[in-house]
């Protein structure tokens, strides 16, 4: 079992913007926490840079305006609620870190970071407890189980994280000992169980198991000893054995096998689960296969989450027997979990079975080619699929011209397409253009972090000038994209009815290209606000020419003759 870390829950958007921000700014952050520790040289952290203060932003409003415990309890924001008030949090938390700085002028900047992140965080939650001010309709998630009047929350999550001791919880949980309270849902994130307070929970849990419909109990033994941890989740699983769940959140406990064999009578007694939530565990290869023997039946099971663990390929084995017995699965997440090529294999012939799924997000393993290839068959049967993120897996032109050529004909329905980081080029841009074309409900489209050129931009962005009014979101970051690239790009999306951002950052685009660029914009439907920050394009830099290839005819000529027909149409 690993050691017990007490990771941000909750606050995923901040932590996560505070991780990318030490990346930038050359730190490294343990994994689960905001904490960060330098580097051995010595650089200045603060300010972080106007991308990254963006991303947060971008973060932030996603997890506002994202159905959650909170949300069923206070509300859920709109978009634009949640993008002003995720705006007016960083300006303020930049506001209070930058004052810190400036009082310590000879230190390094971490703690102003460490600041920004914890400032950031607090209030967000404090947004996300006041719930919505205005009267607009949320966006309805991919998978959502409505709010029924009479259910009634019991969450004690919010505010600073604290070691829980008997005391203490006698008097947090009260108010479920009164008679007749109607708690369904409850929530003991963020609050460190120790087991004087897991013996005077235990019994009030078991007093009200029968009317539970939600349990979370998601990073509620951080910094515990394992041995007192390990009691804490066995007093907590026997008190809930046999309560009829819909939904459990065990995330955030780094379980291990351990761990999960801790919770086995609260496990062996569900059989109507409908969302299971096991993410940042530990989950290796034995606690997977714990899972999958402790929990009799997964067939009720819509949403099931597997982020962030360390199950690699012989643990995926385990998952991909239990997602066999979830054929009506409509979200699983099974990201960052160091699956190779046999796991991804194993994982894609297993979610054939799930034909209704509307989001899979596999983000952040190993597959490469032939776990690709693998997949595509796959989505042939998934015809409801909506979001579907694949960045960062290995899967290079032929995984990919594999997968997109079944999209082309499976998914036309499809809003969210992610496939950053696969090393896909210009050869496999002409597959990749025909199935964009066919998706005309698209509304984001990430390619980042490959090597498509100006070669590949100019056939990608054709398919997506004609139609596709929904389109929202474009990110062709760090694809060694130079003027005629960009310049297509935006000409692609410029009157978009609908069209908030487009990501053109860490290319080589000339100063001239970044001004035609916002000409481009400022003389169509959308202005140049749409164009995201510049601050890691490299002006001077120049795209490597591919090993082996030989130049048949002059590069500009061919980029000339792609871009006929290329040309804005503009409003009268």
């Amino acid at each position: 079992m690993s050691e017990y870390l007490p990771p941000p829950r909750l606050l995923a958007a901040a932590a996560a913007a505070a991780k990318a921000l030490g990346r930038l700014l050359g730190l490294r952050a343990t994994k689960g926490s905001a904490d960060f520790q330098p580097r051995t040289f010595s650089i200045k952290l603060w300010p972080p840079s106007e991308s990254t203060r963006l991303m947060l932003v971008e973060r932030m409003t996603k997890n506002l305006s994202t159905e959650s415990i909170f949300s069923r309890k206070y509300g859920i924001l709109g978009k634009e609620e949640a993008h002003d008030n995720a705006r007016r949090i960083e300006e303020i938390c930049f506001a209070s870190a930058d004052e810190h700085f400036k009082k310590e002028p000879d230190g390094d900047g971490s703690s102003a970071v460490q600041l920004y992140a914890k400032e950031t965080s607090k209030l967000m939650l404090d947004v996300l407890k006041r719930g919505p001010t205005t009267t607009a309709e949320p966006e309805k998630p991919v998978v959502d189980t409505p709010l029924q009047p009479t259910d009634t929350v019991f969450d004690i999550s919010g505010g600073k994280r604290a070691f829980i001791e008997a005391d203490e919880a006698k008097e947090l949980l009260s108010a479920l000992t009164k008679p007749g309270n109607a708690y369904k849902r409850i929530c003991f994130s963020n609050r460190s169980f120790g087991i004087g307070a897991a013996n005077v929970a235990g019994p009030i849990l078991e007093s009200i198991k029968k009317q539970l419909t939600e349990v979370d109990i998601s990073d509620f033994v951080a910094g515990r000893p394992e041995d007192e941890a390990l009691d804490v989740m066995r007093i907590f699983s026997k008190a809930l054995e046999g309560a009829v769940l819909r939904y459990l959140n065990i995330s955030d406990n780094a379980l291990g096998e351990k761990g999960v064999r801790a919770f086995e009578e609260l496990l062996k007694s569900q059989d109507s689960l409908e969302e299971l939530y096991v993410m940042n565990d530990g989950i290796s290869e034995e606690a997977a296969q714990a899972l999958s023997e402790l929990i009799p039946s997964t067939e009720n099971l819509k949403v099931l989450h597997f982020h962030n663990n360390m199950t690699g390929d012989e643990g995926a084995m385990f998952i991909a027997e239990m997602v066999k017995r979830s054929p009506n699965l409509e979200s699983f997440r099974c990201s960052a979990t160091r699956i190779g090529s046999d796991g991804g294999v194993a994982l894609a012939e297993a979610l054939g079975t799930c034909t209704h799924l509307k989001k899979l997000d596999l983000r952040d393993n190993l597959f490469g080619v032939e776990a690709g290839v693998a997949l595509s068959k796959t989505l042939s049967k998934l015809p409801d699929l909506v979001e579907l993120y694949l960045s960062d897996l290995n899967l290079e032109n032929k995984g990919t011209i594999a997968i997109v050529n079944v999209l082309k004909q499976s998914a036309p329905q499809l809003e969210v397409l992610e496939m950053a980081g696969n090393e896909i080029n210009a050869k496999a841009s002409q597959a990749l253009a025909e199935c964009l074309t066919a998706m005309q409900s698209l509304k984001k489209l990430t390619l980042a972090e490959n090597e498509l050129k100006d070669d590949g931009a100019v056939v990608i962005a054709k398919s997506l000038e004609d139609g596709h009014s929904d389109l929202k979101e474009l990110d062709v970051s760090t694809n060694m994209l130079q003027r005629v690239g960009a310049r297509c790009f935006a000409q692609a999306i410029t009157n978009k009815p609908s069209f908030v951002q487009l990501n053109i950052n860490g290319n080589y685009i000339s100063d001239e290209g970044i001004d035609e660029v916002k000409d481009i914009l400022k003389n169509g439907r959308n202005s140049v606000d749409v164009l995201g920050p510049l601050d890691e394009n490299d002006p001077e830099g120049e795209a490597e020419d591919d090993d082996g290839e030989e130049e048949d005819e002059d590069e500009d000529g061919e980029l000339d003759s792609k871009l006929q027909g290329l040309k804005v149409e503009q409003d009268d």
